[in-house]
């Protein structure tokens, strides 16, 4: 569709503040520690791609997910269950290990792809604990069908269609919150749910706008906060009962805030007080347990011992890059070489790795061999280790660093920037932008609703949207090719 894009380019200017205007509106910000918000940025140009192919990569998805949980068993169950349970925090430790053996569903999970060169996507990590930008993305793909249809004069009682065929993961995600309730309370729907989250969490506006969609598709929902919630034998707030709680609240959240209340609550799954499906697994989302999938294609005893089934090894060997604990000793490289030594073999070629702490968030310790010495390299080794570091005196430092259970190493997965138009309140203006590829997956539930997909963009190769960055629309090749002939029609 790049004939679209073209058009897009070139009319960007003209509705690129009402597009970032109304997406800020909606829901598409980032909200800070005072209560203010700042908006996310949103693209004028999408990522365009064929409805087969979002659906294949959410069933992609879907498999390595149920694999991660398999894996994370397997290890937990096993006799080296301190390589997951040493990264975790205290409590996070203390809810995996109450939870672990309980835990069956997984009401949605992330896995972030980076699209590579030759146009295959391929995965960096998964997201289990708080599987993020299910509302963003709708934002941001409503948004864009509906300001760009009408700026090329579609029919205004047809925008809605437009709407449903490019699909909803809000909608997605309350049909999989559905289906898992009534897997736990057969015969019946929730007619209450809590949306849980810290008081100015960064993405609060992000679940106002998922509260709203559930409201619109049947269920009374709110978002609710820690301090708020009571009750012996129920969920409660202020004297309201809620049947399905949605968790977006990291665990380390609660260790800076402490809530006995909601601690408690969160070691039970799939819950007493209130159905359960989204609970912390922290275990899932350590990169030691993504490492271990990676391994598994060399390692048959590790594929085995896990029970991953044919399917999920295919996935696996498809889609996963080449990851490995960091360590020393003797090893298996990424084009399957024998190495002497891991650390030294990743030292001596910065331009092949990537080196992750296998516990964080945001990035902040997620170091390119080949961006050393440039600014964001020298800022992080700086916050880490109190000094810029070469690439071997980085890999000296983190073979040695147990902090959030040490490192992991992954072949870089080699992608280019783009050409998109990003959009404010005052325009448009054209921006080289990195961009991923996340798709949505439930584990464990009677069928898959309709998941799609979230792309970010970031000038940076390590894309984060609460340190910077924007996200881009996501739409079918279908729907393009509607806008593209309204276009033609004007």
């Amino acid at each position: 569709m790049n004939e679209l894009l073209e058009v897009l380019r070139f009319q960007a200017p003209k509705f690129g503040a009402e597009l970032a205007r109304t997406a800020y509106q909606r829901g598409l910000a980032v909200t800070l520690k005072d209560g203010t918000t700042r908006p996310i940025p949103v693209t004028a140009t999408p990522v365009i791609l064929e409805a087969a192919e979002i659906r294949r990569r959410a069933e992609l998805s879907a498999k390595l997910a149920s694999a991660t949980l398999k894996m994370a068993e397997a290890v937990l169950n096993g006799g080296s269950r301190e390589v997951l349970l040493s990264a975790l925090s205290p409590l996070e430790r203390s809810i995996a290990e109450r939870t672990w053996k309980q835990v069956a569903r997984l009401a949605t999970t992330r896995v972030d792809f980076f699209v590579n060169t030759a146009n295959q996507p391929r995965a960096l990590e998964i997201n289990t604990t708080i599987p993020a930008m299910q509302g963003y993305s709708d934002i941001a793909a409503r948004t864009f069908i509906e300001v760009v249809a009408r700026h090329f004069g579609y029919p205004e009682k047809s925008i809605h269609a437009l709407l449903t065929l490019n699909g909803s993961n809000a909608l997605a995600l309350y049909r999989a919150l559905l289906d898992g309730y009534a897997a736990e309370r057969p015969g019946k729907l929730p007619d209450t749910i809590a949306l849980l989250c810290r008081r100015n969490d960064a993405q609060v506006s992000e679940l106002r706008y998922l509260a709203e969609r559930f409201r619109e598709f049947g269920a009374d929902a709110d978002v609710v906060h820690p301090d708020q919630v009571s009750g012996d034998d129920a969920f409660l707030v202020n004297g309201k009962k809620y049947e399905l709680v949605y968790r977006h609240l990291f665990v380390r959240r609660l260790e800076e805030t402490p809530s006995p209340w909601v601690e408690d609550f969160l070691g039970t799954v799939p819950g007493k007080k209130a159905v359960f499906l989204n609970p912390p697994n922290s275990q899932l989302e350590v990169k030691t347990t993504f490492s271990l999938l990676s391994q598994a294609l060399d390692e048959p005893e590790l594929a085995e011992g896990a029970g991953l089934s044919p399917e999920e090894l295919e996935a696996i060997r498809a889609s996963v890059p080449w990851t490995r604990r960091f360590r020393r000793g003797p090893g298996v490289g990424p084009s399957g070489e024998k190495l002497d030594d891991l650390v030294a073999a990743v030292a001596a070629e910065p331009r092949r790795f990537v080196l992750k702490r296998a516990w964080d968030y945001g990035g902040k310790a997620v170091f390119l061999g080949r961006s050393v010495g440039t600014v964001p390299y020298n800022e992080r080794a700086q916050a880490l280790y109190g000094a810029p570091l070469s690439w071997a005196e980085l890999c000296e430092r983190a073979v040695t660093d147990t902090t959030g259970g040490g490192y992991v190493v992954q072949h870089i997965v080699e992608t280019t920037p783009e050409d998109h138009f990003v959009c404010t309140e005052s325009g448009a203006l054209p921006t080289s932008f990195y961009v991923d590829y996340s798709a949505y997956a439930s584990v464990g539930l009677s069928k898959q609703p309709a998941w799609g997909g979230v792309c970010r963009g970031s000038m940076g190769e390590i894309v984060n949207i609460v340190g910077g960055g924007g996200v881009l629309p996501l739409i079918t090749t279908e729907v393009a090719q509607k806008l593209l002939m309204a276009w033609k029609a004007i």
